[in-house]
């Protein structure tokens, strides 16, 4: 697994977050996983998976392709 694409990721979501101006807490409540799983999810230590990806998007109430714009 290309590692560079899950921090991307990782640095996308912590961005977006911030911009909702959310806590992963807040997060993580929401999209119903621990708020250590988000710290793992946006210091890109962890692979998702689309269902993932998919509910995280939703709760921050954004399009799922939004969630990858990011340069590789």
């Amino acid at each position: 697994m290309n590692t560079k694409i899950l921090k991307n990721f990782g640095t996308r979501l912590k961005y977006i977050r911030k911009e909702k101006g959310l806590t992963q807490e807040e997060l993580a409540e929401k999209v119903g996983i621990h708020p250590t799983y988000v710290g793992k999810i946006e210091s890109g230590k962890s692979n998702l998976s689309l269902l993932m990806i998919f509910r995280i998007s939703r709760a921050l109430g954004i399009k799922l392709y939004e969630m990858f714009e990011f340069d590789n």
